[in-house]
């Protein structure tokens, strides 16, 4: 079994959020959105998990790092309150793209949030860094 340090766990978790986000662009030149809105998260998620890593915050399941990630970041100011919203919203996109029958995002619905998933990928690598 192998050990990983929290450094090198948490720069992971922050090349899945980017490899995330790359699938999103590639998904959205298709015109799948609900997949787009799958990986959005996705980069969402996993670069919050990588801020949470290195703070020491455990959570282990999606509404855990949603709501750590909004104590931790969010509450504090750390992160513009937008980048809340914008967690909060994908998560629950994720969830009808996925799971609810009949839910088809289109452009209108998930393309202005690449950007500012990319921008949120950038300002915890930026905090991770510090």
């Amino acid at each position: 079994m192998s050990f990983y340090s929290k450094e090198e766990l948490s720069k992971y978790r922050l090349e899945r959020a980017k490899e995330s986000i790359e699938e999103a662009k590639l998904l959205s030149e298709k015109g799948h959105w609900n997949t787009t809105a799958s990986r959005l998260y996705y980069g969402c998620f996993y670069s919050a998990s990588a801020y949470l890593i290195i703070k020491g915050v455990e959570a282990s399941t999606h509404s855990g790092i949603k709501t750590a990630f909004n104590k931790e970041l969010i509450s504090t100011s750390i992160l513009a309150a937008s980048f809340g919203s914008l967690y909060n919203k994908l998560f629950n996109l994720r969830q009808d793209a996925d799971y609810r029958d009949y839910r088809d995002l289109t452009e209108e619905d998930i393309g202005p949030l690449i950007q500012e998933c990319e921008d949120l990928v950038l300002q915890i690598e930026a905090l991770i860094e510090e």
